[in-house]
């Protein structure tokens, strides 16, 4: 009996020397509960001890390793005081002053343990600075000298009754909840890698500390996990790869297992694209990816989405290609959330940050050609730069638009941030804006003012012309084609077949599921992506996914003004201006600022409508081009909402004025001087 006794003794013993081994900082809940709990029981066994695991016995532990928290905080800052950081790179300097706020914050926040009377419930315990779970400290920590120490407070129990944590941590503000004083609380950051050299340990840790972070903390706290310094090496890397490739990056496969998968638009839902990962499998040798743009935009976690495909991009720059969206842009990202995400999660430094992407945006490619036969762009066809007009037509007047090609997408100057209305680049705005129909032929897009409509022949014609069997573009969202006329399918399975021709077929693809993640009315839609495999790459089969459990956070944009669907109002409701806002009531229809003034109390604003003679007694509307350079942009960081926002509209329509001007003098100019010519060009025959 006693042999076995020692025995038992001995493995406790072993037990109890590996738990106090062991690194409990990124572990949760439950395995620090299991852990404790089977510390506690074996140390009872080593210490001969007859009596059952109590409250008191976890407050003590818990109060001794907040005092040796404590304690090492003030040994850090007394080291760091005594130390030079002469030499400190950035990266370096900004992990000292980091230690030193944890350091402090600890100090300043210590807990106030119930030492009197330890058996009743510690309701004088406080709780931790949020900080002090960044700190490299608590990272490399150990359970020593048969202390435990618990993360970010972490709940224990004991065999035979659980410890209600709610009870035994009580914070000063009274809010009794662990989770919700946990969300702050994120015990791991991002550095870029030593020597510039990214593996793909350090892509799948950004992977998972992204996703960790998102659940965990809040948008404020987000530069903590990703400081500016690693967003501007990662876009500074990417860039320097991506300014490299062609308008039209073409694809090659090769090997008998390759495959690529092809991405649709994302916008910001960045669990949907884990999934994807986790569900296909990252990029690697054998398995390429095709992302069709739209990364930001219209959902929380934009910034998350595009760091995450800029480090595969820069760990795998021949498996993992990022066309650009619509969304890639000034406008876009101004109107549809991504710039207040930026805003959110970066404060002061935003700007930076945001000019910091809008440049990555300006480098990304239009295009692809998969194997030879594929064709990938995020909005579709464009017109011959040959044919396209140096400005639009007038209104109610037409022109002949003839399809491009590809040797002339190579030819785009894609370094504009906004899409232009007019000129010789606005191929760029097709590539991007551009959608499909049944009605053969090609045309403007008068409701969005870029892009085209482009018809069943012109598919057959592109596909013909340069020896393809398939297109996959994206662009179109489920709402963009609820209630239309138009006979293409509805997108809720995320994907659909919209031409079927001789030469092939031309497929959209959306993967954002349940979109939008904001708004009061969800489209229900399923996500899709294809997957292209050998030997048939034009041949893909598509699979459509719901939606992954994300956490609940705020918009960064309001759908309200954006999800009004005229054509679901009954007649009194059209007739009624009493629903519409100031501004609507006071602009003529068409020519209403793009940006709420009323806010600032003005209703009599400009907009990039104008009323001009149109030569035969009456008036036609004309829209103001954007201007690729706009003087006097970036603003100061130190200027406000809503003013910011009505700055940069007022020096973007100045700019776009400027523009109209010198391009109708030009013309002008350029007319008198060939009627002059022509006239002399008479007299001397005459």
């Amino acid at each position: 009996m006693d042999h076995q006794k020692e025995r038992i003794k001995n493995g406790c013993q072993k037990i109890l020397e590996g738990i106090n081994s062991m690194s409990l900082a990124n572990l949760d809940d439950q395995q620090v509960h299991s852990l404790v709990m089977m510390r506690e029981i074996a140390r009872g066994v080593v210490d001969d001890r007859d009596r059952k695991v109590t409250r008191s016995d976890v407050i003590t532990a818990l109060r001794y390793s907040i005092e040796k928290m404590v304690c090492s905080s003030r040994d850090i800052i007394q080291i760091l005081s005594r130390m030079s950081f002469e030499g400190l790179d950035d990266q370096r300097m900004h992990l000292v002053t980091r230690m030193k706020e944890i350091a402090h914050g600890v100090i300043d926040k210590q807990p106030r343990v119930a030492i009197a009377r330890p058996n009743l419930l510690a309701e004088e315990v406080g709780f931790v600075d949020e900080g002090m779970q960044d700190s490299p400290v608590v990272e490399s920590a150990k359970i020593s000298n048969g202390d435990a120490l618990i993360d970010g407070a972490q709940s224990m129990t004991n065999e035979d009754e659980m410890l209600d944590v709610e009870h035994v941590l009580r914070f000063e503000n009274e809010i009794d909840e662990i989770q919700e004083s946990l969300l702050p609380c994120f015990e791991q950051f991002l550095m870029w890698p030593p020597n510039d050299c990214v593996t793909i340990e350090w892509v799948q840790d950004v992977m998972v500390i992204l996703e960790q972070a998102s659940q965990k903390m809040l948008p404020s706290e987000f530069c903590h996990v990703v400081p500016t310094l690693l967003v501007d090496k990662l876009t500074d890397a990417a860039c320097s790869i991506l300014c490299k490739e062609p308008n039209c990056v073409e694809i090659n496969c090769e090997g008998e297992d390759s495959r690529v998968i092809v991405v649709g638009a994302i916008h910001g839902q960045f669990h949907d694209l884990m999934f994807l990962f986790k569900h296909e499998g990252v990029p690697s040798e054998n398995q390429i990816y095709v992302f069709n743009g739209n990364y930001v935009d219209k959902g929380a976690w934009g910034i998350e989405v595009f760091l995450v495909l800029l480090a595969w991009k820069v760990l795998m720059p021949h498996r993992v290609f990022l066309l650009r969206g619509n969304h890639e842009s000034r406008y876009c990202t101004a109107r549809y959330g991504f710039k207040k995400e930026v805003w959110a999660k970066y404060g002061d430094q935003g700007d930076d940050v945001y000019n910091k992407f809008l440049e990555c945006f300006k480098e990304l490619p239009l295009a692809s050609v998969i194997a030879n036969c594929v064709y990938t762009t995020h909005g579709g066809l464009f017109r011959s730069i040959h044919a396209a007009p140096s400005q639009r037509p007038k209104r109610n007047k037409t022109h002949r638009v003839d399809l491009g090609s590809l040797a002339e997408l190579f030819e785009v100057k894609r370094s504009c941030i906004d899409c232009p209305y007019e000129g010789p680049n606005i191929l760029l705005s097709d590539v991007l804006w551009s959608r499909p129909s049944n009605r053969y032929g090609l045309r403007d897009n008068t409701g969005h003012k870029l892009g085209l409509w482009w018809g069943p022949d012109c598919t057959e014609e592109f596909l013909k012309n340069h020896s393809l069997k398939l297109i996959i573009r994206s662009h179109d969202e489920p709402d963009s084609r609820a209630g239309k006329d138009d006979d293409l399918g509805n997108m809720l399975r995320g994907y659909s077949i919209d031409h079927d021709g001789e030469s092939g077929k031309l497929c959209t693809l959306f993967s954002a599921p349940d979109y939008p993640q904001f708004g009061k009315r969800r489209c229900n839609n399923k996500g899709a992506y294809a997957v292209l495999k050998f030997p048939d790459f034009a041949s893909p089969s598509f699979h459509s996914f719901k939606g992954t459990e994300r956490p609940m956070v705020d918009p960064y944009v309001d759908f309200g003004a954006n999800n009004i669907d005229s054509s679901k109002l009954d007649s009194s409701q059209s007739a009624s201006t009493s629903t519409l806002s100031a501004s609507e009531r006071f602009y003529p229809e068409r020519m209403r600022p793009e940006f709420d003034f009323g806010a600032l109390g003005i209703y009599n604003a400009p907009c990039w409508s104008v009323e001009l003679p149109d030569g035969s007694g009456g008036t036609q509307v004309v829209e103001v081009p954007r201007a690729s350079l706009v003087e006097g942009l970036p603003l100061p960081s130190n200027i406000q909402e809503p003013h910011k926002a009505a700055y940069e509209y007022l020096f973007e329509l100045v700019a776009g004025l400027k523009h109209m001007i010198v391009t109708r003098e030009t013309e002008n100019r350029a007319r008198v001087s060939a009627l002059r010519s022509r006239a002399r060009k008479r007299k001397g025959q005459g």
